[in-house]
């Protein structure tokens, strides 16, 4: 531990909610001078554990002494319990990721299989899992594997193969996979529900890692069909064993005992902190996962692994019987106690000293060191770039600051109609994507306007910014308008109308030129080329990399919200949107006023004389379709 160090005084806020801390457990959120969040934690005294942090003869780490020095304020959620201050932990570093917090990285999306909760259920692949469902297995290490095992799944299993939801009534004739027996039929109602639900228990305990007790239950069915004289019956199943049983040469067994196992491995150096994971179902290795966690540098293991443990837990499907730990975590029981809660069912969480279960440690310890020295390679490469290419920017744009944060904006519509605007976010070269924000456009002329859609956008995003928007907090060092030099003017027109002086650029797209402003006046939107200076960087240069992707990311949000909204329109009404105005009150309005236009042509008084609508109702709905 460092010696103390001489603080300044602290801020008149921080020394007033330092009186006020209550003794009840809890979670307290430091923020800077700029209110955005510097660190989260949970305590089960909120006063003792606080206010150890701003004791005069406190010890604290490097990165505890700039952590307490940059806090202007303090914030505190009282709970009842340790464990309920645990649960709140992990969704407020969720939510916020504040820098001072050890923070779990993941960049890859990892698939598993899903068996859906239905009357006759689905066996799926997936990305996103979520426990509500249905039972969700994995994560497994490629998409190749997981396809794999779907393919092998319908091959032994007659498990339905369109991928389609039955109730098991008669809805239609049933297809070839039907004659093939590779189906039951459910869609013809030719399959019992408990016929079905014995043919998904199987597969449950083959994804389980339970493929002996699988094989035995197909080889009761061959030897009954045998004996029934069913003999293409028993050859069926004979394939299904034999298939199983080559799957079943290929895993590697890690474990004498089919327990299922999560287990945790860390390395750690001056870069920081890696966590490997190795998923063990049924005593076979179904999978491996390696994460990077920011911020750990200063991080002992025992911190990198508590913190890794409440972060990855928090969102995981299913939890696992047992987790092998590296290192004593302070916060074991409550930890233990929160997972079992998460499963409902016993969960141990240990740290083997002998044994298979240090031998598995061991085997991840050594997957976690190639982990690291990978990762680490990468994030380096990565930073070089982004560096790179924001001080390209920053020469050849002549900017006042390095571009660590940089917006992108674009418009989609089809001649006008369902117009929207979006708005992309990099910070220090990559996306972040919590920050994207998108708009519906109100003013829809009747031929397009691109240029006012787009001061519009930008107008609304800036004014947001100025009235304390939360969403909105945080200002570009540059601005990127997807478009020429009229959809830049329009956009350097609402930024001037605000008083404001972010830098803004426009990106062509056939020439991949960048235009900015000289300084010349830019009161009214003009694109004489004496206003705009043309900016021509390689195709190949990071800067312009950078900012193409940056417009390709924008167009493709804008593109996915412009349909979201055109589809909505097509197949409902737009008077669907308006809050507080239900299927009735929209028919009613409908049959009064004979359509959307009628209605935009009544005045207030006239929609107030509706049946059942208020004036408050009539005033929403006259402000809402004025502006759409």
């Amino acid at each position: 531990m460092a010696a103390p160090m001489r603080r300044n005084p602290l801020p008149e806020l921080v020394t007033d909610k330092l009186k006020t801390l209550p003794t009840r457990p809890g979670c307290y959120i430091y923020r800077d001078e700029r209110g955005d969040v510097l660190y989260v934690g949970k305590a089960v005294n909120l006063r003792n554990r606080v206010r150890s942090y701003f004791q005069p003869s406190a010890k604290h780490s490097g990165k505890n002494e700039r952590l307490v020095a940059k806090v202007r304020d303090i914030e505190f959620i009282v709970v009842d319990s340790e464990l309920e201050a645990l649960v709140l932990e992990c969704n407020l570093i969720k939510e916020h990721r504040p820098p001072y917090n050890v923070i779990m990285r993941d960049d890859k999306s990892y698939p598993y299989i899903v068996v859906t909760k239905e009357k006759y259920p689905r066996v799926l692949f997936t990305r996103n899992p979520k426990r509500s469902s249905g039972k969700v297995f994995g994560p497994y290490t490629s998409a190749y594997s997981v396809r794999d095992t779907l393919q092998l799944l319908h091959k032994v299993f007659p498990l339905i193969p369109c991928g389609k939801s039955w109730s098991g009534k008669a809805e239609q004739k049933p297809c070839l996979y039907y004659h093939l027996g590779q189906c039951l039929g459910p869609c013809a109602g030719l399959s019992p529900a408990s016929e079905y639900a014995r043919v998904i228990d199987q597969v449950k305990r083959f994804l389980e890692g339970k493929e002996t007790k699988v094989l035995d239950d197909l080889r009761a069915q061959m030897a009954e069909a045998a004996e029934a004289l069913e003999f293409e019956k028993a050859a069926a199943v004979r394939d299904r064993i034999s298939a199983i049983e080559g799957v079943l040469e290929k895993q590697k067994v890690l474990s004498g005992e089919e327990t299922d196992r999560d287990v945790i491995a860390v390395v750690k150096d001056d870069r920081g902190a890696a966590i490997q994971m190795l998923y063990i179902r049924g005593g076979r290795l179904i999978g491996q996962r390696h994460f990077f966690l920011d911020g750990s540098k200063e991080a002992s293991p025992s911190e990198a692994v508590g913190e890794f443990v409440k972060q990855y837990y928090s969102d995981v499907p299913e939890v696992p019987r047992e987790v092998l730990l590296p290192v004593e975590i302070l916060e074991r029981q409550i930890v233990e106690r929160w997972l079992r809660q998460r499963r409902g069912a016993a969960v141990s969480v240990d740290v083997p000293q002998g044994g298979e279960g240090l031998r598995l440690v061991d085997l991840a310890a050594q997957n976690a060191e190639q982990a690291l020295h990978v990762l680490s390679a990468e994030i380096e490469q990565k930073e070089q770039w982004a560096e790179f290419a924001m001080t390209q920017l920053l020469e050849a744009l002549a900017l006042p600051t390095l571009p660590m944060r940089i917006e992108c904006y674009d418009i989609s519509n089809i001649q006008g109609k369902a117009p929207v605007g979006s708005m992309v976010v990099c910070e220090n070269g990559e996306p972040a994507k919590k920050e994207y924000r998108r708009f519906k456009v109100r003013y829809q002329p009747e031929s397009p306007d691109d240029f006012a859609m787009m001061h519009e956008v930008v107008l609304r995003r800036l004014r947001a910014y100025l009235d304390g928007d939360e969403k909105f907090s945080k200002l570009a060092d540059l601005m990127v308008i997807d478009g020429g030099k009229g959809q830049l003017s329009a956009a350097m027109n609402a930024r001037d109308a605000l008083g404001l002086t972010v830098p803004m650029v426009g990106l062509a797209k056939k020439q991949e030129i960048l235009f900015m402003a000289t300084d010349r006046d830019t009161s009214v939107i003009d694109t004489k080329t004496d206003r705009f200076r043309d900016i021509v960087l390689p195709l190949d240069s990071p800067g312009l990399v950078l900012l193409r992707r940056l417009r390709d990311e924008a167009h493709r949000f804008a593109i996915t919200y412009h349909r979201k909204v055109r589809d909505k329109r097509l197949h409902g009404s737009v008077l669907d949107e308006i809050p507080g105005i239900g299927p009735k009150k929209h028919r009613l309005l409908l049959r009064t006023f004979g359509s959307i236009e009628g209605i935009r042509r009544a005045t207030v008084e006239e929609i107030a004389a509706v049946p059942t609508l208020t004036l408050r109702q009539a005033e929403t709905v006259k402000e809402f379709l004025r502006r759409d």
